[in-house]
């Protein structure tokens, strides 16, 4: 789809400096600390965390979801499980009992979840890392650091489709893009269905000479919209804030061996471009892998090939800036969660690093050479460090010199769950000369805000130099955000230089003062068929640095519920205006011109649960849009007929009828999933845009024949729709990969 990369108006240089940030950073660090000792002094009395005493695994344990091995008729029971919903602190309509038991080498965690109706468990996921929050699952967080700000996060459903996953945002969010090796496998019986969850201690970091760690175990029914946890059972929390998770004591010395990880791969390719003909290359390419100690990794990538990474999702854009795709790729993934900066920065707004920079450019794979990477912890620091060099690369007839990237972070862990730090980077994806950031970071944070409330507070500040920017170089900003289950309200400011342009970050837009504020209030009223209602305000108001408006939107949810069925409606009014300076092509030869413009915006959205088989949502935006009108359907649909076989749909239909011309825009897309086991998969994608005119299907077997070992078979087929000759190819790829990691 086409992406907007034009800047919003002229900017002039501003006379605020690198020195001036600072002392506006130091001022917002002085304020957050005094608010962080006030509430620490005020608010600040400690809770006494569960304990669990972990058994010693003595035997063998043959992982098949079956508990019936001595050692786990040995271990202790935890059964004291509560419920968050339907009722905070309620009684569980089914009993679940865990054992964990461990040695040296790994730790093993057995789950029996006691169901008297087992043909009604909700179970349809296989594959790896799908979304099986909407089905019946497990899932464990573990703080291997007893940080408070940190873990690592393992799930499972009846299927023993696997999720893990990173702890985000000191517990906002997860990033599920992390994986590491461990073994799951599930088995379903007359009373209910059990889990066995096999985690070798080399996939992990973890504090030495610790004998406890953070521990918390949640259960989902999900027939019955249920929600039951062992620790931190409040709705104000989140299950993977592990500053509130137990603790599993009794965690015997674990030895990690030498602790190396080499993982070779050969992959052989067969590419073919439009009417040229076929080329063969065959590849060989190694990552590795050395724990330091079992806090600190270093990590080195030669040849690196990321061909079997899923391709991107595309997304229609009906903005002048450009969109925003996650990182997929497993080098840049492992430690991700170290190199976070700034609350209150993001995708829209600030992204110090953005780790896509690196080995692509407009979207075309950049060959990346050689890589190496170290993180890990020491006490309360954490810290990270990568370094990459991409080979020379020819795009659209302009040759890319190879060049040398790298960043570095560090985060000191301060007060009970807060923390600041500083990040840096260097290099230029294009090779440009004299690129450099660096900028610094305080986040406050409390769980025990009014003795059981969450609140949040950060400040950020980030110079950028290269050669080709003049003035005006920094950006900085702060958030305070009190996000709780009845009220989450946030106010976000950002201030971004107009020549603010980090070679290795993320920056939508230059040359603004972008500000948030609104909230959410959240009730549970006690009618038998409403579960919750959000009701949402939020305004959000963008100036241009040298003077006048460039944006605002207030978005309202007068009707947001979530039925007790698991069902959502919502209803939306956002009012709208754009101030154009220079005209953007919205569509292919529509152009919007300079002027001012106000509008209204409406959705209506249906969600159904996803505890069905036919499940999806679907929303309808329309109203008034730069002096015309458009309407923007979007539909997606999951179909799971069987155990075997999943279809996910979607589609976004875009009709714009404007004074300057009339578009219309089609996106769909067809996912199917044949889910053989949680170690066989075939999947395919398809995707086409009316504005590419391009179908483009990536097919995926994945074949895990070893916890350690994998095989992928990928072909990516691109055909163009030229409207003349009717379909064409613009290229296709035939991919097998073996890879196998050999631990020491």
């Amino acid at each position: 789809m086409k992406d907007r990369n034009t800047l919003f108006g002229s900017n002039p240089g501003s006379n605020l400096n690198c020195g001036s940030v600072l002392t506006v950073a130091k001022r917002l660090s002085f304020i957050l600390y005094f608010l962080a000792m006030s509430s620490t002094l005020v608010f600040g009395q400690t809770t006494e965390r569960p304990c669990y005493k972990v058994g010693k695994l003595q035997g063998e344990i043959n992982v098949d979801g079956l508990l019936d091995e001595p050692d786990w008729k040995n271990a202790t029971l935890l059964d004291e499980f509560l419920t968050t919903e339907p009722q905070e602190r309620g009684m569980p309509s089914s009993p679940t009992i865990v054992r964990v038991i461990a040695n040296e080498k790994s730790v093993i965690i057995g789950i029996e979840c006691k169901d008297s109706s087992p043909e009604d468990i909700v179970r349809f996921s296989k594959i790896r890392d799908a979304d099986i929050s909407n089905e019946d699952h497990v899932k464990v967080v573990l703080d291997p650091f007893l940080d408070g700000q940190s873990g690592y996060i393992f799930a499972v459903n009846a299927f023993a489709a696997r999720y893990d996953a990173l702890v985000s945002n000191r517990g906002e969010s997860e990033n599920k893009d992390w994986d590491a090796v461990w073994e799951a496998r599930t088995s379903i019986n007359s009373d209910g269905w059990s889990v066995e969850i096999l985690l070798p201690i080399q996939s992990i970091s973890f504090k030495k000479g610790l004998s406890s760690w953070g521990f918390n175990i949640e259960r989902r029914i999900q027939r019955n919209q249920e929600t039951i946890r062992w620790a931190n059972v409040r709705r104000d929390q989140w299950f993977i804030q592990t500053s509130r998770a137990g603790l599993l004591t009794h965690l015997p010395e674990f030895n990690y061996g030498l602790g190396l990880n080499v993982k070779p791969s050969l992959a052989s390719k067969l590419n073919k471009s439009g009417a040229a003909a076929s080329l063969f290359d065959f590849d060989a390419s190694l990552d590795a892998s050395q724990r330091l100690s079992p806090n600190v990794l270093a990590t080195v990538t030669i040849n690196t090939d990321f061909a079997e990474t899923e391709v991107d999702t595309r997304q229609t854009n009906l903005t002048r800036f450009p969109l925003f795709f996650p990182e997929k790729r497993t080098f840049f993934l492992e430690g991700s969660d170290i190199f976070e900066f700034g609350f209150g920065t993001g995708s829209n707004t600030v992204l110090p690093f953005f780790s896509r920079r690196i080995g692509l450019i407009d979207n075309n794979e950049v060959p990346v050479l050689a890589g190496a990477k170290l993180n890990g912890r020491i006490g309360k620091t954490a810290f990270g460090g990568m370094g990459v060099r991409t080979k020379s690369f020819k795009s659209d007839g302009q040759l890319f010199d190879a060049t040398n990237m790298g960043v570095i972070r560090v985060r000191q862990n301060v007060l009970r769950e807060s923390s600041m730090g500083f990040i840096a980077s260097v290099g230029d994806p294009l090779n440009r000369d004299g690129s450099w950031m660096s900028g610094g970071d305080f986040t406050y944070q409390t769980t025990r805000f009014n003795e059981d409330k969450n609140l949040i507070a950060g400040a950020w500040a980030l110079y950028a130099n290269r050669a080709d920017l003049m003035h005006d170089k920094s950006a900085y900003g702060f958030k305070i955000d009190y996000p709780n289950d009845k009220w989450d309200i946030a106010l976000v400011y950002s201030r971004i230089g107009a020549q603010f342009d980090p070679s290795l970050g993320f920056v939508p837009r230059k040359g603004v003062h972008y500000m948030r504020l609104g909230g959410t209030y959240s009730p549970r009223p006690v009618w038998p068929w409403l579960r919750q209602m959000f009701n949402q305000l939020y305004g959000t108001y963008i100036r241009n640095i040298d003077g006048g408006w460039q944006s605002y939107n207030v978005f309202t949810a007068p009707i947001n519920w979530r039925l007790e069925s698991g069902d959502r409606i919502e209803i939306n009014v956002r009012p709208t205006g754009e101030n154009i300076l220079i005209p953007f092509e919205i569509a292919e030869n529509v152009f919007i011109p300079e002027g001012k413009y106000h509008f209204m915006r409406y959705r209506l959205e249906a969600e159904f649960a996803a505890k069905r088989r036919l499940s999806g949502q679907a929303s309808w935006w329309f109203g008034s849009f730069y002096g015309g009108r458009l309407d923007e359907l979007e539909l997606q649909l999951n179909w799971n007929p069987n155990a075997l076989l999943g279809f996910e749909f979607s589609g976004i239909r875009n009709t714009g009828r404007l004074p300057w011309g009339n578009f219309e825009q089609t996106l769909v897309g067809l996912r199917v999933r044949f889910n053989v086991t949680s170690d066989l998969q075939l999947n395919s994608y398809l995707q086409y845009d009316t504005d590419s005119r391009t179908l483009g299907l990536n097919a995926r077997i994945h074949w895990v024949f070893s916890p350690l070992g994998n095989v992928f078979l990928v072909v990516n087929h691109n055909s163009f729709n030229d409207m003349i000759e009717d379909w064409t190819l613009r290229n296709q790829q035939i991919l097998l990969k073996v890879r196998y990691n050999f631990r020491l």
